[in-house]
């Protein structure tokens, strides 16, 4: 980590959680934080999703910019992807604070947030100025109020999913009420079918990828698996944030919201495997949750992942983290004899379901 990432780092852990959150944005923006340039590549980390070519297979998951207020910068940070949001039709301003919470002695975060964000008017015109580069996604919701939060999801896709290069559906955020209720079978079949329909009617296919819930039962990861092969979902995410609060040690371990971090890794990584195996592993999945080094990222490959996403893990190490992942993932790689990091997807499925 270089030092003006350790100091910056310290600094923001002496504000309010939110307060540094928008900071980092600000900060980012005015070319404050020190960047890899580009994002790391070689043959070996060269991975292609749905169609889209990924330099890397490090992504920086949705939430951190909600409204794509720094997404040049962050395609630059060394990530073989991004995906920013959540979008809901109109702005709103979500939950009430505070609703950011460090767990620092668990390396976790917990939030509340909901869906806060400028509306995805705002967010595709900022998208649609973004630079060329890495594949940048929108991770896409329901306002809260909504009385039809399917039909919320099928408009985001019609007035922002041009402006992205792929679109997920979340219906797995804990903080809007009842929108988990939409990864029961029926609900997301028609919801999926609505975000589908909307989707081929955009000049251009985007890819539509699914995020998940790491709470999920086998049952509703086999309901999950069926409907996603059924309606030729492009990839899915596996996990968002978590309701446990299994071995916590923290303060704050006690706040509502989802929790995040170096806790949920062995949870979401379970459902992950779980997924690969359901899928029959003809689902690119996406692994996410608890990645705080290489090693992390190495083993939601083996469960089944084609890439990884990381966030919380940025709060405690800073944005050098997604380039030394992938430097470090592609040393392994060679060191163990691999032409391409995909050989290793799925290898250890069986271990970790």
């Amino acid at each position: 980590m270089r030092l003006i990432e350790r100091v910056g780092l310290a600094a923001l852990h002496r504000l309010d959680p939110e307060t540094a959150h928008d900071l980092s944005i600000r900060a980012l923006r005015s070319g404050l934080v020190p960047l890899e340039g580009a994002p790391v590549e070689s043959a070996r980390l060269r991975t292609n999703i749905a169609g889209l070519d990924l330099p890397n297979p490090v992504g920086l998951a949705a939430g951190y910019d909600k409204n794509a207020r720094a997404a040049a910068p962050l395609m630059r940070a060394g990530f073989g992807f991004i995906e920013l949001g959540a979008a809901t039709p109109r702005p709103q301003q979500g939950n009430a604070k505070p609703r950011l919470f460090r767990l620092s002695a668990d390396r976790a975060i917990i939030n509340r947030f909901g869906f806060n964000n400028e509306g995805a008017e705002a967010i595709a015109a900022r998208l649609t100025r973004r630079p060329a580069g890495i594949p940048v996604g929108l991770n896409i919701g329901a306002n809260k109020d909504s009385t039809d939060r399917a039909a919320d999801f099928a408009e985001v896709v019609r007035v922002a999913g041009m402006a992205a290069d792929f679109l997920t559906v979340n219906v797995s955020s804990p903080n809007t009420e009842k929108l988990r209720d939409l990864q029961g079978a029926e609900a997301l079949r028609a919801l999926l079918g609505g975000v589908i329909a909307a989707r081929d009617a955009l000049p251009q296919r985007r890819p539509v990828f699914l995020k998940i819930a790491p709470d999920l039962g086998d049952a509703e990861i086999e309901d999950i698996a069926e409907i996603a092969l059924e309606l030729r979902v492009d990839a899915i995410i596996a996990t968002n944030t978590t309701l446990a609060r299994d071995g916590l040690v923290s303060e704050g371990k006690a706040q509502a919201g989802g929790l995040s971090g170096a806790p949920l890794f062995a949870r979401s990584t379970r459902v992950l495997a779980r997924l690969y195996r359901a899928t029959g592993g003809a689902v690119p999945l996406i692994g996410v949750g608890g990645i705080s080094d290489a090693n992390d990222a190495w083993e939601k490959l083996r469960a089944g992942a084609s890439a990884v996403q990381i966030y919380s893990a940025l709060v405690y190490q800073g944005m050098s983290l997604a380039p030394r992942i992938a430097r470090a993932l592609d040393a392994r790689a060679a060191r163990e004899g691999l032409g391409n990091l995909g050989e290793l997807t799925g290898t250890g499925a069986d271990e970790w379901a």
